[in-house]
């Protein structure tokens, strides 16, 4: 024999000893041996991920994850698949993945390059951007926030991006960092900010669902346009090919412009660029 190729097999067999077969046993033989999809979501990220007053997690990305699992079930031929959601935070969510607490994000998570380092990302799953709200009578210019207070999503891009941004315009604001969002848009109210900034959907949610809509306006500005995805292990291909299949078939049929009107209301519908990402992302059987 080869004796590169012996020793390979010798150092094959010494990690199957030191950290037990189920080393390389991957996602998809967890879900068949458990019959169940562990899903991370947080809790306060309407429209996309939140917790009901019943105490039932929702929002477009739990809908979708919710037919990712429906299809998972076909795939694997596993028809009584249950999924076990995982509360997470915008600080600890990937961390989930990480200690493997959950198999996959379903968050308005966007793939970067720096978190693809760490775990791996589905086909996109919808594009969003970041801006700004404030209230009616606040400023719209974002230069015109220098020498006051703003405030961001503690542990999002958008936090990274608002400085970014900020600092590249030379715009001297005070940060502050808020643990959810309706700490931040009580504080827009009484105008201890005078700007949250967040993805535009989001806050377009919060401030149709907020008893102060009529007093607090969006920002024509973009920051950013983040694509996001599901997140799940690195480097189980096999796994994310089964949840890649999954969003191909449901972007495909036409399901996801379903759950969009679920969520967003009766009257709204993808927007140009969200059907040309659906098109574009569903790959050919």
């Amino acid at each position: 024999m080869n004796p590169i190729l012996k020793r390979l097999g010798l150092l094959t067999l010494a990690l199957g000893t030191v950290w037990g077969d189920d080393v390389f046993a991957g996602t998809l033989d967890d879900i068949r041996q458990s019959k169940t999809l562990r899903v991370a979501y947080r809790e306060e990220a309407p429209p996309f991920a939140y917790k009901t007053p019943a105490g039932q997690p929702a929002g477009f990305m739990i809908e979708l994850c919710q037919a990712v699992a429906k299809d998972l079930a076909q795939q694997l031929k596993i028809p009584d698949l249950k999924i076990a959601y995982v509360p997470v935070t915008s600080v600890n969510r990937i961390d989930a993945i990480l200690q493997n607490k959950a198999d996959l994000i379903c968050d308005s998570l966007t793939q970067t390059v720096e978190r693809r380092r760490v775990v791996d990302f589905s086909v996109p799953t919808f594009i969003d951007g970041a801006t700004f709200a404030i209230r009616n009578d606040g400023p719209q210019d974002i230069a015109k926030l220098a020498g006051k207070k703003v405030g961001v999503a503690a542990g999002t891009l958008t936090e990274q991006a608002t400085r970014n941004s900020l600092a590249a315009l030379r715009v001297n604001a005070e940060i502050v960092p808020y643990k959810t969002f309706e700490e931040a848009m009580v504080a827009l109210e009484k105008g201890n900010i005078s700007a949250y900034f967040a993805g535009r959907a989001m806050l377009t949610s919060m401030i149709k669902g907020n008893p102060a809509a009529a007093r607090i306006m969006l920002a024509s500005t973009f920051l950013t346009i983040e694509p996001f995805a599901l997140a799940m292990r690195r480097g189980d291909g096999d796994f994310r090919l089964a949840i890649d299949t999954a969003l191909s078939h449901i972007y495909r049929s036409g399901e996801i412009t379903k759950i969009f009107i679920s969520t967003f209301g009766d009257k709204d519908r993808p927007t140009p660029t969200l059907q040309a990402l659906y098109m574009i992302a569903t790959l050919p059987e």
